[in-house]
């Protein structure tokens, strides 16, 4: 599945971004999609994850309570809105796919790159102080 992002951009801190990330082609049913972020300097990490068929939901601590991850069946895109934004969630955002089930039981075992099979292009996220 190719995926292309779209949204971000520079926002101060304590506003509000949404990302948005479409298939250009088949659709994401049956499959895990998730965001990730690579601040400068630091490695790629998971923000949030979603499973297709029924809209459970993980996050990472650092992002619990103020990023939601959502879908859209009839447009076959996947959100990322972030609010309440501080200075050091500004990274790259990228969107990922991954055809397997890493959801059970409430419980997410996935975030491992390897785990997705297509990648979005990125979008820079910057918040200003």
């Amino acid at each position: 599945v190719q995926l292309a992002q779209s949204g971000g951009g520079l926002v101060q801190a304590g506003g509000s971004l949404r990302l948005s990330c479409a298939s250009s082609g088949r659709t994401f049913s049956g499959y895990e999609m998730a965001w990730f972020r690579r601040a400068p300097g630091k490695e790629r990490r998971l923000v949030a994850a979603i499973r297709w068929y029924d809209g459970d939901t993980a996050y990472a601590d650092s992002v619990k309570g103020r990023f939601t991850i959502s879908r859209d069946n009839a447009e076959n895109t996947v959100y990322l809105v972030m609010n309440k934004l501080k200075p050091e969630d500004t990274a790259v955002y990228y969107c990922a796919a991954d055809s397997s089930s890493r959801f059970s039981s409430g419980t997410y075992y996935g975030g491992s790159e390897p785990d997705f099979d297509s990648w979005g292009q990125g979008t820079q996220v910057t918040v200003s102080s």
